[in-house]
């Protein structure tokens, strides 16, 4: 009897023992599918600001190009540019408090939480 206890005692710390490393690989494995999830948004994220970057300065030079074109001066035509430039800073810093950081912060908080479905889904599946 006394050594039967002692045998299932041991089975016990040795299913404990099985159970907490694979606790702490799972955990590990969690760790890593999340950074490496971060690094692809953070990567894709910057690529796609990038772009956009790109094609709203060359876009901006091309109507510059064209007012000059069409003003008959590289001065006139880069002036009027920076004119619109101008209005849309002013236009975004009387109207940033009441519609476009309420705009940012929801759709901050509705991608967030279209990936933690997303992830929830993927974990039903399997």
């Amino acid at each position: 009897m006394q050594e039967n206890k002692e045998k299932s005692i041991e089975d016990i710390v040795d299913d404990a023992k099985g159970f907490l490393e694979a606790r702490i690989e799972y955990t590990r494995l969690y760790l890593v599918e999340k950074a490496a999830k971060l690094f692809a948004d953070l990567v894709t994220n910057t690529v796609v600001i990038v772009c956009f970057i790109l094609a709203f300065l060359f876009g901006s030079v091309t109507l510059a190009l064209f007012l000059s074109d069409v003003l008959g001066g590289y001065t006139a035509g880069f002036g009027c540019v920076s004119l619109i430039y101008i209005a849309l800073a002013v236009i975004v810093y009387f109207t940033k408090d009441k519609y476009i950081e309420k705009a940012i912060i929801n759709g901050a908080i509705r991608k967030y939480f279209d990936k933690l479905a997303d992830e929830e889904e993927e974990d039903e599946k399997l």
